[in-house]
């Protein structure tokens, strides 16, 4: 059963002039209510910035969807706070699962040999070297800027991504293909002597 709450004037008038696009509504709300959001945010991300970034995301979702907001359901106060809450969540999964993504992209860097071999190694590291090389060479270009920028100029995937102009989700992406590909590459062919059962 949903509780009908009768709004406040000033709900429902600021309601009002969102749905109509006043600006200076939209002030108002975030005057009232701005420090209240970032605090909800910060408790939950734990990060001043995020909690910066989480009370931008509310703001802006209200001034583009204002419609969002039923006053006869409850307080702007309680809708905003519930909605930088479930923001603020959803920040911290992000970093959880770029956090994973970060490891497995680490753990899949380190299959992939040295390509720069130096003068002690075996003539069969000086091949998987060469196999490397090969390899990059056969990744589309767009993949191959990323992995180059990533693992060979030192950048993070996010900065590569400014660098290449292309979102950072598009870098992820690209990186993610291009280390699943060098890695299938660079798996031991089977020895020709075990498949003859010698």
């Amino acid at each position: 059963m949903v509780v009908r709450v009768e709004p406040t004037l000033s709900d429902a008038e600021l309601h009002r002039r969102l749905v109509y696009g006043d600006e200076s509504a939209l002030g108002e709300v975030y005057a009232a209510y701005g420090g209240l959001v970032r605090r909800v945010a910060v408790r939950v991300t734990r990060s001043p910035a995020a909690a910066e970034d989480v009370a931008q995301e509310v703001f802006a979702q209200m001034w583009s969807r204002p419609y969002a907001f039923d006053a006869r359901r409850g307080t702007l106060r309680t809708w905003l706070s519930m909605l930088a809450h479930r923001r603020a969540v959803d920040w911290v999964r992000g970093e959880a699962r770029q956090r994973k993504d970060t490891h497995a992209d680490d753990a899949a860097l380190h299959a992939i040999p040295d390509a720069a071999p130096g003068p002690d190694e075996t003539v069969v590291d000086r091949e998987r070297s060469l196999l490397l090389h090969t390899a990059l060479a056969e990744l589309p270009q767009p993949q191959r800027e990323v992995v180059h920028l990533a693992y060979f100029a030192g950048r993070t995937y996010r900065q590569a991504a400014v660098e290449l102009g292309i979102p950072e989700g598009t870098a992820k992406t690209r990186l993610r293909a291009a280390l699943r590909r060098l890695a299938e590459s660079l798996a031991d062919p089977p020895d020709p002597a075990w498949e003859r059962g010698a």
